[in-house]
């Protein structure tokens, strides 16, 4: 019998550096991204902007990136989810990876199903919460490299899964499994403060639901494990412009002075470890909140390739296969 006409499964995820040299061009690339961040005198001037900005960063990032191993995971762990989705989708279906300010970018990762024979494909963003700034920039990208490199190429998207009850499932039993690490006499006392990244509040103004898709997942999560207390907070803002609000420290430090001495933080807008998880929550939220007098401040573990998440994700592709009109 013939093979069957392989399918793509093509994860777009925002990347990482590969490197301590890498980080310079990799924040260039971000600062770039007038979807992204639109720095200030017009689009005229973005990359000359962008090129000053990510060389005095640069110093500070580098050195976020050597004290988690000198390069991100970020790339590892898609490779990982795309590998572990396709497997459990089973034959003809084979895994892509395409970041949008890093290698492998969405000209390669085209160039190379063009070349493997793949004429059709589903694209999967993982970022569950939809806005322009993230999803839709990385789906644009993707759309306007597919035109010019494989215009043969048939594909539908997933851009956003934020209330995707396996996800749910898998950060409710993140959660669960995090406050077994506590006694159980301390357990109940435990304050649960969920973390997703900060966007420019003029990202919300604008109508993009990633507040209320955020709130959503947090709610749905919630419903899982029972009634108990939460935070939300919102982690990763820098720049001069109005963020939205509450910042995770703040809601931390309120914590602190409530008088609450453990908090499990839930990161819901990550679907890995990257320097946001490492680094801004391992490393500097933990000081942060033992010199606040929180005595015990831990995390709960990124979905990153548990066998849960990878089932959920590939249960999500099949749902949308079986409702979409794309030709596969």
């Amino acid at each position: 019998m013939p093979e069957p006409i392989p399918i793509g499964l093509v994860l777009l995820n925002m990347g990482g550096p590969d490197s301590l040299e890498a980080v310079e061009p990799f924040l260039y690339n971000l600062f770039s991204d007038r979807q992204l961040i639109q720095l200030p005198l017009g689009s005229v001037l973005q990359r000359p902007f962008a090129r000053i900005l990510s060389h005095f960063r640069a110093r500070k990032v580098r050195e976020n990136y050597r004290a988690i191993g000198g390069k991100s995971p970020q790339l590892r762990w898609t490779t990982l989810q795309a590998e572990g989705i396709a497997a459990a989708l089973g034959s003809p279906f084979r895994p892509y990876v395409a970041m949008r300010y890093w290698a492998p970018r969405a000209e390669e990762t085209l160039e190379r199903m063009r070349a493997d024979g793949v004429s059709r494909a589903v694209v999967l963003s993982m970022y569950p919460h939809y806005t322009g700034a993230t999803t839709g920039s990385s789906i644009d990208d993707f759309r306007r490299t597919a035109a010019r490199v494989h215009p043969e190429l048939q594909f539908s998207v997933i851009e956003q899964w934020f209330d995707w009850p396996g996800y749910l499932d898998a950060l409710a039993g993140r959660i669960r499994a995090a406050l077994e690490e506590y006694h159980e006499l301390m357990r109940d006392e435990v304050q649960i403060l969920f973390s997703a990244h900060a966007l420019p509040q003029r990202f919300i103004d604008r109508g993009d639901p990633y507040l209320e898709q955020v709130l959503a997942t947090v709610k749905g999560t919630m419903q899982r494990l029972g009634e108990r207390p939460w935070r939300l907070g919102f982690q990763s803002r820098s720049g001069p412009v109005a963020w939205m609000e509450p910042d995770t420290l703040t809601v931390l430090d309120g914590l602190a002075d409530e008088g609450y001495q453990a908090v499990l933080m839930v990161p819901i807008s990550f679907v890995s470890d990257h320097i946001e998880t490492l680094h801004e929550i391992d490393i500097e939220y933990s000081e942060h909140a033992r010199k606040q007098g929180i005595r015990r401040f831990s995390r709960t573990p990124s979905l990153n390739d548990h066998p849960d998440f990878i089932a959920a994700m590939a249960d999500l592709v099949k749902f949308h296969l079986e409702g979409t009109d794309a030709p596969l």
